[in-house]
């Protein structure tokens, strides 16, 4: 299996041990809610552009509490088994470009929303995969920040992805900068530079 692959079944299993009311780094989502929102992403294809636009996400919230109401099992058993057959993402390779990201996210949006949490353990395979998307997602998500910016990861690695004024270099694991990327706080990073503009740049990701 892929890294998306695995962390859908980590994110399963942990959905089983934690039940549906546990709290989730989502706001205003529990466990559930997170679930459900999954299932919508990769069964309904008239419902999932809502969770993008705006205009549609009346529509898509009311089928994700539908999903929602399913029973738990069952619920986090569509979660597991992926997305349906005809669901472009349903091919590995696919699902390894599209959903990498995502599945590592939520699945630390859940581990990181539980008292006592920590880091899991270097994993080369994930770290790398980590570090792809926090490149590739930043040049987007940041791209409104009011500072330049820069990522680096503990071993050395770095990337450049926001030109701009101020710059300011984000250091921590891959993981940890992925979240921060897509507005995660329960994150151990460092940051280097002005100390105003760490802070406008904390405010955009907060935002996200």
């Amino acid at each position: 299996m892929g890294v998306a692959a695995d962390e859908r079944q980590a994110l399963s299993s942990l959905f089983e041990d934690l039940g549906p009311d546990a709290p989730t780094l989502c706001e205003g989502w529990t466990t559930r809610d997170l679930a459900a929102h999954l299932v919508v992403r990769e069964h309904r294809p008239d419902a999932a552009p809502g969770i993008l636009v705006p205009a549609l996400a009346g529509y898509t919230q009311k089928v994700q509490d539908r999903y929602a109401a399913k029973p738990w099992a069952s619920l986090v058993q569509q979660v597991r088994n992926g997305p349906a057959k005809f669901w472009p993402t349903a091919i590995g390779p696919l699902d390894e470009l599209t959903n990498t990201a995502e599945f590592l996210v939520h699945h630390e949006d859940v581990r990181r929303a539980q008292p006592g949490w920590a880091p899991r353990p270097a994993d080369p395979i994930r770290d790398a995969a980590a570090w792809r998307s926090a490149k590739q997602a930043a040049k987007l998500n940041l791209r409104k920040a009011p500072v330049g910016v820069t990522l680096r990861t503990n071993t050395g690695q770095e990337a450049a992805v926001k030109t701009g004024p101020d710059p300011v270099t984000i250091v921590g694991e891959p993981v940890d900068l992925l979240l921060f990327v897509f507005g995660r706080d329960a994150v151990h990073l460092d940051f280097e530079g002005d100390a105003a503009a760490v802070t406008k740049l904390q405010s955009v990701s907060r935002g996200l």
